[in-house]
């Protein structure tokens, strides 16, 4: 009897924000190895930032533009969420891989040691790893700059040829005629504007998660950072203030929130730092959130959209997990810590 070949998986992890030479040469030694090729597209079902002005959709579009008909039919993808947790970032890409590739398959991580981001290579001892060379003199956040920081989209596509190939190129040419990329260069300048202004290594935050039984309290943003998207209230530390009555403040200023300070802290219910280095686009900004927890109410105390909002409104918490993709930045993530919202 012949025994049974277990089937080669490579699998490649990145974000493939704007995808380039580089990126594409991972994935042909990726194929070169493997029977089967499984792409983990991270920072999925997120809102756009400057760090990931593609959803993860578009980044499946883009790594398939360049690929063979017999490759497409190799590649798989797996959408993975940011956590900023790499214990829940680990299980999650490891069940993912295993539910796609099954249990008995030989699992190779194929991939290169770029900087201090490649750390995860080490995260999955249980898989072979196939180490590359860099494979091109390109990174994606170059290349972001140039297709966003452009007047003319087609000019800046012309300065990316060498580095960025043809059919992708076609791909970003046919993107850039839609309104997401204006928007995505008002947000790219109005980062780089405020990176300019704020120079310190880090800044505090206070953010306020208000819960009245099940009912949550979201705002809704202005312009210029995460237009249109919802957010805990909250805003940067004054000189002098703590941390929490920073996050009661920018709760009142943004909401009009009817209680009184104290009625507020006396609400406290949890506390918890967020501060992952990635978790804004800004730059290295540092939060305390802080859980005030109401118990349910008859009448939820009537709230209205002030200061840096357009609107302040009442959520039912089941409502939230749909919402994931609408939240600005990490804000997901901090609900989900205090509310439980991530299955699994």
């Amino acid at each position: 009897m012949i025994a049974k070949t277990r089937k080669t998986i490579a699998v490649v992890v990145g974000r493939w924000q704007l995808v380039h030479r580089g990126q594409e040469a991972l994935f042909q030694a990726a194929f070169a190895v493997a029977d089967e090729v499984i792409a983990v597209l991270g920072s999925s079902y997120r809102s756009r930032d400057p760090r990931n002005p593609f959803l993860h959709e578009e980044r499946r579009q883009m790594l398939l533009a360049n690929m063979t008909p017999d490759q497409q039919a190799r590649l798989h993808f797996l959408p993975v969420r940011d956590y900023f947790d790499d214990k829940r970032w680990n299980a999650a890409v490891a069940f993912g891989v295993t539910a796609l590739a099954g249990e008995q398959a030989d699992i190779v991580l194929v991939g290169h040691q770029k900087d201090h981001t490649s750390y995860y290579l080490s995260n999955f001892p249980r898989w072979r790893q196939h180490l590359v060379a860099r494979l091109a003199d390109v990174d994606a956040t170059a290349m972001r700059n140039v297709f966003f920081e452009a007047e003319d989209a087609d000019a800046a596509l012309t300065v990316m040829a060498p580095y960025v190939s043809a059919p992708v190129r076609a791909w970003l040419q046919a993107w850039s005629r839609l309104p997401e990329y204006l928007r995505r260069q008002a947000e790219h300048a109005a980062v780089a504007a405020y990176r300019r202004k704020y120079t310190a290594v880090a800044y505090m935050t206070g953010d306020a998660v208000v819960t009245a039984g099940d009912q949550v309290l979201l705002v809704r943003r202005k312009g210029p950072f995460g237009e249109d998207l919802w957010a805990v209230p909250g805003g940067h530390l004054e000189r002098g203030e703590k941390l929490v009555a920073c996050a009661i403040r920018e709760l009142i200023e943004e909401t009009q929130f009817p209680l009184l300070p104290a009625s507020i802290l006396a609400a406290l219910h949890e506390v918890a730092t967020f501060e992952d280095p990635l978790r804004s686009a800004r730059g290295r900004l540092i939060t305390m959130a802080h859980h005030f927890k109401f118990p349910e109410m008859a009448m939820l105390p009537e709230v209205l959209g002030s200061d840096d909002v357009k609107e302040a409104r009442w959520f039912h918490r089941d409502e939230l997990p749909a919402m994931e993709s609408q939240c600005f930045e990490d804000h997901f993530v901090i609900l989900d810590h205090f509310l439980g919202l991530i299955e699994g």
